[in-house]
């Protein structure tokens, strides 16, 4: 066996090594003691404490402001055969958890301790997503690593998130292994030419850079080219299916409905009508084709607006006039309000407006399902917010469910940026 080879050494300030022995992979540059040599951005560090014990092995990046992305607590190759150990490892944990799911997160980055780095399944499509300098350099051990496992139709890469500017990268978005949507390796942009052939038994894609995307047995056509994110709110996935146990019987409103997620499957659980806002009018679109593919058609709407402002004219009355409820599900799910701790205060005042409304539409005994995917606003204060506005309509709530992101999400709770995601259900009481 060939000795590994020496690595510069980032030794991290005291009480720096407390985060790091607790599973945190990130080291940021004010964490930093000193580098016994000068790293090369993208290569491989190790990582000791200010007595020399030796805490892992890592990314360097002088660019970012963490400055190294912890990958293993022992000095390991990071090379194809570690990525492919860490994948299947990161698999066995949805095949656990979601035995019976074809689409879902393979990788999750730190929930996955491959820092940096998303791989979602669609089907026989792989998407991949890289916002770290070290991974990015690693990209061709990668791509074999989830070739060997899966060997999927084609690999996709979106890395085209804004977060790659802060590890000095550009953004990235292609077809880099197979072929998928009459794209083949290094092209631009998909011609236009019939889909690949679906599954059995699901109908075909329209777009040719669609794809027809099971979940909880509803079919979902998914852009995973020009789409949303990498395509699907697969975060979602165990939650459609636990809201719409709420739906039966019921007249449902969908507010920042993408695709139709909570929607389909509201009418499919039985649900007798269901309305669904979005303000993307290709959004809107698909969901009605998803709506129609699935058999529900006649029971689902959707209308392209800004849900605010659509909120704001159904409540809306005349003095001494009050606002009678259509509803008896209401289903919140936006798009996160702030990305930045600065800006969580005009967040919580957008969550308190979109609920105060929506309590307002709400029928006695009906069913309020809201979600937050902000990592900066928890559970403990998004729950603060919806009491306050409850307070506010002069409603009184019980809270009959909580929701997480779906177990390809995991959460490690010493890693706090892995959970982001979290929900309630609320009975109105009166």
């Amino acid at each position: 066996m060939n000795p590994l080879p020496s690595l510069p050494t980032v030794l991290v300030k005291p009480g720096e090594a407390d985060r790091v022995l607790a599973g945190h992979p990130w080291i940021y540059e004010a964490g930093v003691l000193r580098v016994t040599s000068e790293p090369t951005d993208g290569g491989i560090v190790q990582i000791k404490d200010h007595r020399q014990r030796l805490l892992g092995v890592g990314y360097w990046n002088s660019k970012s402001r963490i400055r190294v992305r912890v990958l293993a607590p022992e000095r390991v190759e990071i090379n194809q055969d570690f990525f492919e150990q860490r994948i299947r490892e990161a698999l066995a944990v949805r095949t656990k958890h979601m035995p019976g799911a074809s689409s879902f997160r393979v990788v999750n980055a730190e929930s996955d301790f491959l820092s940096g780095l998303i791989v979602d399944k669609y089907e026989d499509v792989l998407v991949l997503q890289i916002s770290s300098l070290g991974m990015d350099r690693r990209k061709t051990e990668i791509v074999a690593a989830l070739q060997k496992i899966f060997s999927p139709r084609a690999i996709i890469e979106r890395s085209d998130v804004n977060s790659r500017k802060f590890e000095g990268l550009e953004e990235s978005r292609g077809v880099i292994a197979g072929e998928f949507g009459g794209m083949t390796v290094g092209s631009a942009s998909g011609a236009a030419v019939p889909a690949a052939d679906s599954p059995a038994g699901v109908p075909p894609a329209v777009n040719p850079n669609e794809i027809t995307v099971k979940l909880n047995g509803l079919s979902f056509a998914t852009d995973l080219i020009a789409g949303h994110k990498t395509g699907l709110y697969l975060d979602q996935q165990v939650n459609y299916a636990r809201v719409a146990e709420l739906c039966s019987g019921a007249n449902v409103l969908d507010c920042f409905s993408f695709l139709g997620g909570f929607a389909l499957h509201a009418a499919k659980a039985g649900a007798t009508q269901v309305h669904g806002l979005d303000q993307s009018a290709d959004a809107v679109s698909a969901a009605q084709r998803n709506a129609v593919t699935n058999g529900v058609g006649e029971k689902c709407s959707f209308e392209t607006v800004n849900v605010f402002d659509w909120l704001k004219a159904a409540t809306a009355v005349a003095p001494h006039e009050k606002v009678i409820p259509r509803y008896d599900v209401i289903v919140l799910d936006p798009p996160s309000f702030t990305r930045t701790r600065a800006a969580v205060g005009d967040a919580l005042r957008g969550y308190k407006e979109i609920h105060l409304r929506a309590l307002k539409l709400l029928r006695r005994g009906g069913t309020l399902a809201t979600f937050c995917c902000s990592h900066h606003v928890d559970a403990n204060l998004f729950q603060d917010v919806i009491l306050s506005a409850a307070f506010d309509a002069r409603k009184l709530v019980r809270r009959v469910a909580t929701y997480s992101q779906s177990p390809d999400h995991p959460v490690i709770p010493s890693i706090p940026e892995t959970e982001y995601l979290k929900g309630f259900a609320f009975e109105l009481v009166r």
